[in-house]
């Protein structure tokens, strides 16, 4: 598994994921949209932590850059 995520990427993600987690723990969604969306964060601060994501893998993307 190699990082395949750069830094404004994981920023971005753990951003969304953490505002999502917010308002579904303040009970502005909920339901079962919430439930959703609360998995979405899950994975959204997962990826972002270990700098992964297997979405990208297919494509072959990767928002790392280059090493020179």
């Amino acid at each position: 598994m190699k990082a395949n995520m750069g830094s404004a990427d994981r920023i971005i993600r753990f951003i969304i994921g953490a505002l999502i987690a917010v308002l579904y723990f303040t009970n502005v969604i909920s339901g079962t949209l919430g439930i959703i969306l609360l998995i979405v964060a899950a994975v959204f601060i997962l990826t972002s932590l270990v700098s992964f994501c297997p979405a990208y893998v297919p494509f072959k993307l990767n928002t790392k850059g280059k090493k020179n």
